[in-house]
């Protein structure tokens, strides 16, 4: 468990370079035994986000950031399973309604933020505004930002002022009691074909494409450079990167489940001490019920 956390952890002061993490390791678990392991982590969360959720103190917030066809879809149903609903918030991020346009770039994900005692998963998050945004420098035009009013505008000064915003929230966010941590699903190339090509095959399955996910596939080198750049520059020891190969997803979703189950644990979480006044009104209540 240690070992997955180690490896795939990437915080402030690492040196984050995408060919040292390989896509398709899986340590040393074995698919045919994968079922039964994520079900005993998946336990295990459940009783934590119980504490989590009595206690009302702290609250986490999960990003998944990928590729198309990298898992995240099915690895946010298979790790979040077990979890109570009343306690857990899923939001998956789109392009950005006119509203959304008319704030800045967090302001809609600030909105979608968990409470306390709650758990809240960003399928996609603010980060698209430094990997799409970067490779497709564009679309910052339609953010009516003064002062950008042309590409040449968008200089790697404007890029450092949104990885300082970035660092910042999360920061803030930390200080005040949400615990961010950030998975991004590295899925190969090769397997991201494969994925497509069974999306195509399969007619139950074909909703799933787009001939778009083509045309950003010619992208792919320059979003591997915008996913090591904003992973360098955003991984923090408040809010840390975890780069999780994705090339076999019953792996994937043991690793992100054995983080999480780690993350909880470390908050230290306690169900809520009454105090004596209280207790004893739990007591006359008890032995009111008891008369009956």
């Amino acid at each position: 468990m240690e070992n997955i956390i180690k490896k795939f952890k990437i915080s402030s002061g690492d040196k984050f370079e995408l060919k040292n993490h390989p896509t398709d390791y899986a340590a040393n678990y074995k698919k045919e035994d994968a079922e039964a392991v994520l079900a005993g982590i998946i336990s295990q969360i459940t009783t934590l986000q119980t504490e989590l959720y009595a206690e009302n103190k702290h609250a986490l917030l999960i990003i998944f950031q990928a590729m198309d066809a990298a898992g995240k879809d099915s690895a946010i149903a298979h790790t979040m399973s077990g979890l109570n609903p009343q306690g857990c918030q899923v939001y998956s991020f789109k392009q950005p309604s006119e509203e959304e346009l008319d704030h800045d770039f967090l302001w809609r994900h600030y909105e979608a933020l968990p409470e306390r005692g709650r758990i809240g998963i960003h399928n996609r998050s603010h980060y698209e505004n430094v990997l799409v945004c970067k490779v497709h420098p564009e679309i910052v035009l339609s953010q009516r930002i003064p002062g950008v009013d042309s590409l040449q505008q968008i200089d790697d000064t404007f890029w450092k002022n949104r990885y300082e915003s970035i660092r910042g929230v999360e920061k803030h966010l930390s200080v005040n009691g949400t615990t961010v941590i950030k998975f991004f699903l590295n899925v190969s190339k090769d397997e991201q074909r494969d994925r497509f090509l069974k999306r195509i095959d399969d007619p139950e399955k074909n909703w799933k494409f787009s001939s778009a996910d083509i045309e950003e596939r010619k992208y792919w080198d320059d979003y591997m450079n915008a996913y090591q750049k904003a992973i360098n520059e955003t991984a923090t020891n408040e809010a840390p990167w975890f780069v999780i190969p994705a090339d076999k997803k019953w792996f994937t979703r043991i690793a992100i489940s054995t983080i999480m189950l780690e993350v909880l644990k470390d908050m230290k979480l306690k169900y809520p001490v009454l105090d004596k006044k209280e207790k004893e009104k739990l007591d006359e209540a008890a032995k009111l019920l008891k008369k009956e």
